[in-house]
């Protein structure tokens, strides 16, 4: 499920307008958190595969011609030198196939809080669609589940597994090196905004190395580029650790606030070792902020 915003940001990079118009949109979402009653509220989406990314991405692809030398690797699949990742919390998530009993749930996605974990319902047309798991197995949440349970039925397979805790790769970079994408850092995946974040990612590498190839501080602009990711996982762990803490009240709820607010605190030591961020990204190159301003 591709946000509103990631998509404006995708088809504003890649100048493409109409990217994925015709895909299945998600109107709304119904939520069921915490103690709360069960809500309707807006949502704007589409429901895209990563085959449908790779496949409409990889059409743009392009070799811009460098500016000057840059003797640089960007990493952009593990392993990366050095690499000790850092991991904010110990969560489990499990996906399967369903087919949907309510032709309302083909434009709606649902999220349910249960005792031990919650579930989100994504449509994928206007019969089927993916059941997200994150915590207790499936059966254990959906045996409790009052919102998303009695609108589909899961399809005959097993689950799959996928890691959800957000984690980050320490060093991001070194003198003629980067990391870029899922080497980098991984979001929670159930957050939506994965793909932008890596596009994110993209565009400022781009932006480093032309820096560098222009003649620019090396050092500084590397140095640059890793506060801004620590910096993004940070903001990524503080709305996590938001969610969370007002899912519930019981011990997994609480186990998985604490580890994310651990990790806020640890990517803000980070930072505090850094220096203040000295360059703007403007369009797609890296200015001064002092030429900047």
């Amino acid at each position: 499920m591709l946000s509103g915003a990631a998509l404006a940001l995708l088809r504003d990079v890649y100048g493409r307008p109409d990217l994925f118009a015709g895909k299945p949109r998600v109107n709304r979402r119904i939520v069921k958190w915490g103690e709360q009653e069960p809500a309707v509220l807006p949502h704007d989406a589409v429901i895209v595969s990563g085959a449908d990314l790779q496949r409409e991405l990889a059409r743009d692809a392009r070799t811009v011609p460098p500016a000057g030398a840059c003797n640089l690797t960007i990493f952009a699949a593990s392993p990366i030198p050095d690499e000790n990742q850092l991991v904010f919390g110990d969560r489990t998530g499990n996906a399967a196939r369903v087919t949907l009993h309510s032709d309302a749930a083909a434009e709606e996605c649902r999220m349910e809080a249960l005792t031990a974990g919650w579930l989100f319902l994504v449509p994928e047309g206007a019969e089927k669609g993916w059941l997200l798991g994150i915590g207790a197995p499936l059966a254990e949440l959906l045996a409790e589940s009052r919102l998303i349970a009695p609108v589909l039925t899961l399809e005959d397979g097993a689950a799959h597994p996928f890691a959800t805790a957000p984690r980050l790769s320490m060093p991001l970079a070194g003198e003629d090196w980067l990391a870029c994408g899922t080497p980098a850092l991984r979001f929670d995946p159930i957050c939506g905004d994965g793909t932008a974040q890596a596009v994110r990612e993209a565009v400022l590498a781009s932006a480093v190395v032309g820096g560098i190839a222009a003649g620019g501080e090396r050092t500084a602009l590397l140095v640059h580029y890793r506060s801004m990711l620590v910096a993004a996982m940070r903001r990524h762990l503080d709305l996590c650790a938001r969610f969370y803490a007002a899912g519930g009240q019981g011990e997994w709820w609480r186990a998985q606030t604490a580890a994310l607010v651990q990790g806020y605190e640890a990517c803000t030591a980070i930072l505090a070792r850094m220096p203040e961020p000295r360059f703007v990204l403007r369009g797609l190159a890296l200015e001064r902020r002092s030429a900047a301003a």
